[in-house]
C-alpha cells in the first residue's frame, strides 16, 4: 500500500521523546515543513514537493538573560489558527511560540521553576490549536495553559489555567475532522493515562473525564467525536468523547506507543512504537449503531529502530513521515 521515498536528512538525530515529529505542509509554495527535536535544539527542515530543495534551520530552547541555555526541549509541533499558523516549543524552561517558518520568535512564557530544586520534574509537553483563537499548552503539574492568540502581532495573552489533571499532560488534541458538529473540540492525556474532554470558549469547560489504569497515555487524538488514545501498554483505545463509552481497544504493538496521528479526510490512523513498527489503520464511523470499526491496512518496519515520531503529510494520508531515536533522517512513505 505505501512504498519507501528518499528520506530527508537532518542535523541531528532525533531524541527519544513522545510525538517528536511535526509536519507542516504549505501548498501555496510546494513546500513541507518538518521539526524534530534533538535534545536542546529543533531541527527544521523546508521540502520542495519536487524533492530538489530542502533548507536547514535550527532552533535553540531560549531563556531570558542566557545567550545558550541547555534546557531541553520537549516537544516542537506546527498550530494551525485559522487566521495564522505558529511553531510552539515547550521545554523545561518555558514555551516559545515563533511564526511558522521559525523566523521570529512572537512569544515567550517562562516556567514557575521552584527557587529549591524538588523531586517534581518542571517542563512544558502537550500542544494543541484549538477552534479559532486558542493555543493550549500542557505542563508537568497537570495543568493546561490556554493561550488567547491574535489574528497577528505578539500580543498573545495567557487566558486561563485548565487544573483538572493531577499527573503530567503527556499530550492533548483537539477535534480534527473540521466538523462543527461535535460538541468536544480538545482532549488531554496525562503520565496515569486520564483523558480530559473539553469544550473551548471564553471559559472552557470539563465535558467528561475518561480513568486511566496507571499506565501513561503517550499519544492522543480527536476525530469525529472519537478519542483515539495510545498507551505504553501498546495498546490503542477508541473512546466516545463525550461519554466516556469505549468503542474498540486493539493490542497494536508489543511495546510502548510513542506516536499516533490521523488522516482526518479519509480516517486513517497511524500508530508507532518502540516495536520498530509503523502500522496503519482505517477508522469508520457507523452512524446507525453510534460506534467506530477499525481495520489494519499496512505495516512498516524500520529495523533496529526506536520510532519516536510519526506524521501523515497530507490530510488524506497519502505520504507519512517516521522519525527514529539516534536517526540523522526523517523517513518517509508514500502510497503506491
Amino acid at each position: 500500500m505505501y512504498h519507501k521515498e528518499k528520506s530527508i536528512q537532518i542535523k541531528n538525530s532525533a531524541s527519544a521523546l513522545y510525538n517528536n515529529l511535526s509536519v507542516l505542509r504549505i501548498a501555496t509554495r510546494r513546500l513541507t515543513y518538518f521539526t524534530v527535536v534533538h535534545a536542546n535544539v529543533v531541527n527544521m527542515v523546508s521540502a520542495s514537493w519536487d524533492g530538489l530543495n530542502y533548507s536547514h534551520r535550527q532552533l535553540q530552547s531560549k531563556e531570558p538573560n542566557v545567550a545558550t541555555s541547555t534546557s531541553l526541549i520537549m516537544q516542537a509541533a506546527f498550530c494551525l489558527l485559522p487566521s495564522r499558523e505558529l511553531l510552539v516549543v515547550t521545554s523545561q524552561k518555558g514555551i516559545q511560540m515563533y511564526e511558522s517558518d521559525g523566523s521570529i520568535m512572537v512569544y515567550w512564557h517562562a516556567m514557575d521553576t521552584p527557587d529549591i530544586p524538588t523531586a517534581q520534574a518542571v517542563f512544558a509537553r502537550g500542544i494543541a490549536a484549538v477552534r479559532e483563537n486558542y493555543i493550549c499548552v500542557g505542563i508537568s503539574s497537570g495543568a493546561i495553559l490556554v493561550f488567547d492568540v491574535p489574528s497577528k502581532g505578539s500580543n498573545i495573552t495567557l487566558s486561563e489555567v485548565l487544573e483538572e489533571h493531577k499527573e503530567s499532560i503527556t499530550d492533548m488534541a483537539s477535534e480534527c475532522s473540521g466538523s462543527q458538529d461535535c460538541i468536544a473540540d480538545l482532549v488531554s492525556a496525562d503520565d496515569g493515562g486520564n483523558l480530559c474532554v473539553w469544550k473551548s470558549g471564553e471559559g472552557f469547560q470539563l465535558l467528561n473525564k475518561i480513568p486511566g489504569f496507571d499506565m501513561s497515555c503517550s499519544s492522543v487524538k480527536l476525530w469525529k467525536g472519537t478519542v483515539v488514545a495510545g498507551y505504553g501498554t501498546g495498546q490503542i483505545r477508541l473512546y466516545e468523547a463525550v461519554t466516556g463509552i469505549l468503542h474498540a481497544e486493539v493490542n497494536a504493538h508489543a511495546r510502548w506507543i510513542y506516536s499516533l496521528d490521523i488522516a482526518p479526510f479519509s480516517g486513517l490512523l497511524l500508530s508507532a512504537a518502540e516495536d520498530s513498527l509503523v502500522r496503519v489503520w482505517h477508522l469508520t464511523v457507523i452512524p446507525e449503531t453510534n460506534s467506530v470499526e477499525v481495520a489494519h491496512l499496512h505495516n512498516e518496519c524500520v529495523t533496529d529502530t526506536q520510532i519516536c515520531g510519526a506524521k501523515f503529510c497530507d490530510s488524506d494520508g497519502y505520504a507519512f513521515a517516521v522519525t527514529g531515536y539516534d536517526l540523522s533522517e526523517i523517513l518517509r512513505y508514500t502510497q503506491s
